[in-house]
């Protein structure tokens, strides 16, 4: 049986990407996000499952884990980015972005986790950024979040291996998703040129 999947924040962009992958590879898949129009559209595209919901809602988490297990799979990829500088940042900016970054891998894996031990077989990939590993000129609390992701996905590595599951983190360069271009669209195309600049073949990747 082809292992069944759950990505988080899987309506567009690299999620987007990631759902349109493994079912090409014939696996069941199960995706949510906030957004609904996007979501029922690639849900309708590939066969996927969509559920709509805010992923910082641990009724709905429940919700959902009872209608996709039993999981193999869990993409940890929702997040989001307030393009900011530092002490433009309010204590709430933080909370908000720590808790969609940091706080929904935590939440997911620690939902997915006692099934996969007890199957003794589980995947957990997340989502970071180079962000992450660099900083982010502009980012400071995203960067923070993202370095979190990796922390995390090491220790549940080193805490899980006994149990046939891994867990790896994607830290992806600057990509060209609906995100980022929100971010060009308001700061314009100087930040476009500032983040191909980061990259050694100086363009953005796509998802």
């Amino acid at each position: 049986m082809t292992d069944p999947v759950l990505v988080t924040g899987g309506a567009a962009g690299i999620g987007a990407a990631i759902v349109r992958a493994f079912r090409a590879k014939g696996h069941p898949v199960t995706f949510c996000d906030r957004d609904a129009a996007t979501g029922a559209v690639l849900a309708a595209e590939t066969g996927a499952t969509f559920i709509a919901m805010d992923v910082r809602d641990e009724a709905a988490i429940d919700a959902l884990f009872a209608r996709c297990e039993p999981l193999a799979v869990l993409v940890n990829n929702v997040g989001v980015d307030q393009h900011a500088f530092f002490t433009e940042l309010t204590r709430a900016d933080w909370r908000g972005l720590l808790e969609i970054n940091l706080e929904t891998t935590f939440a997911f894996t620690l939902r997915a986790l006692p099934a996969m031990q007890a199957a003794r077989y589980g995947r957990i990939v997340n989502i970071a950024s180079e962000a992450g590993r660099l900083g982010s000129k502009g980012g400071s609390v995203y960067a923070a979040a993202k370095a979190g992701v990796v922390g995390f996905t090491r220790s549940i590595a080193r805490e899980n291996a006994r149990y046939g599951i891994t867990c790896n983190a994607v830290l992806p360069g600057p990509v060209r998703t609906p995100m980022v271009e929100r971010a060009i669209a308001e700061h314009g195309v100087r930040l476009e040129e500032n983040m191909a600049g980061l990259t050694l073949l100086r363009h953005l990747g796509e998802p």
